[in-house]
């Protein structure tokens, strides 16, 4: 009784999230209503992403925003990045090209190069997105930043994954939903602590009033998720969820690209205030350990027990986790939920193993 008793907890604290989650899941997604498009400045980073800009750049500047700037920032990229952005540039005054070279100090370092294409900008609203993302329409620049205001300086989009056959395809595209999910839900019940840079919007002014990224400006990632966590509050903060308004890019092609990725996206979470450290790990934890305590209580407890305590745990996660999908055209990953989630759980463990051995290893 005393394993099932854990397991029931573990639901009950599984389902206090899902609680927490709906806040997004069930919320109607509205565009604020304005008569005037203000000026902003579209800010891509790009190293070596020659064939990206050329698919992507008359994207951009095909979107129907009366008032807007294309700043290319070429992040020392040794392909034909600049020579493809010239090209645009010639064609098109609203593009500005700001060429980065490494120096010893930020070499390689992106928050660098996009320190130096914010300065560039001329408007006080900024919009960011990676050369790989495609927007979802010509709407997509007016759409993000119709949520600016004088009080909300920070919009958070959603930045999703083309869907293509296979289990890896599946995996990577429902972590972007959960993690999405999250940093939605969270910023509507007033603890915004993360956005992705494919879709990204925030003031100048906050920028400024933040000191940029200079907290974190060594760290390799972050420039994204780590602003936020350090910027956003309660009040100026916003979320976009119009499907007009998502991005898409081209997910991992191999388990190994995605480790990759994802072991260097995990290392920022360190650095998020203790609060949200806690509530996530909070959750991961949880999710770890009913997974293990669902496979023992079947093989030495009461199965009928845990068998109703794993059902009503799934369709409370079917219903929240639904609900999002179809918000965010993810619809197809709903009936799969669980078994992606167990895969998920297993992924983020091997990940957190192997970069604890990396630093132990370091430390020697």
């Amino acid at each position: 009784m005393v394993l099932l008793y854990a397991l029931a907890a573990v639901v009950l604290i599984n389902c206090g999230f899902y609680i927490l989650f709906s806040k997004f899941s069930f919320l109607s997604s509205s565009i604020p209503q304005s008569e005037k498009q203000y000026p902003v400045s579209l800010i891509v980073c790009a190293k070596n992403e020659a064939e990206n800009l050329k698919k992507h750049i008359p994207l951009w500047l095909q979107q129907d925003h009366s008032d807007f700037e294309l700043i290319l920032i070429d992040d020392a990229s040794s392909d034909n990045t600049l020579e493809v952005m010239e090209s645009f540039q010639a064609e098109n005054p609203k593009i500005q090209i700001v060429k980065v070279k490494n120096n010893e100090a930020f070499w390689g370092n992106k928050k660098y190069a996009l320190t130096l294409g914010l300065k560039r900008a001329k408007n006080q609203r900024l919009l960011f997105t990676d050369a790989d993302c495609e927007p979802a329409s010509k709407d997509w620049l007016s759409t993000m930043t119709a949520h600016f205001s004088e009080e909300k300086r920070l919009i958070l989009g959603y930045g999703a994954y083309q869907k293509s056959r296979g289990l890896l395809n599946r995996l990577i595209r429902f972590e972007t939903l959960m993690t999405a999910l999250q940093y939605f839900s969270y910023a509507k019940a007033n603890m915004p602590y993360m956005g992705v840079g494919r879709n990204l919007a925030y003031t100048a002014k906050l920028y400024y009033d933040n000191k940029g990224f200079m907290s974190h400006i060594k760290l390799p990632s972050g420039d994204d998720d780590l602003f936020v966590n350090e910027a956003a509050t309660p009040k100026n903060t916003a979320i976009c969820v119009s499907e007009n308004a998502f991005t898409y890019s081209i997910p991992k092609k191999s388990w190994k690209a995605w480790w990759l990725q994802k072991k260097r996206h995990i290392t920022t979470a360190k650095h998020y205030k203790p609060l949200h450290k806690f509530l996530l790990g909070l959750f991961y934890t949880s999710n770890l350990l009913f997974w293990i305590l669902t496979i023992i209580s079947f093989i030495v407890a009461n199965w009928k027990i845990a068998l109703a305590l794993v059902l009503f745990r799934f369709i409370f996660q079917y219903i929240i986790i639904g609900k999002a999908a179809k918000k965010l055209k993810e619809s197809d990953l709903t009936p799969f939920a669980p078994f992606l989630e167990l895969f998920l759980v297993c992924y983020q463990m091997s990940i957190f193993i192997s970069n604890s051995r990396t630093r132990q290893s370091r430390w020697k």
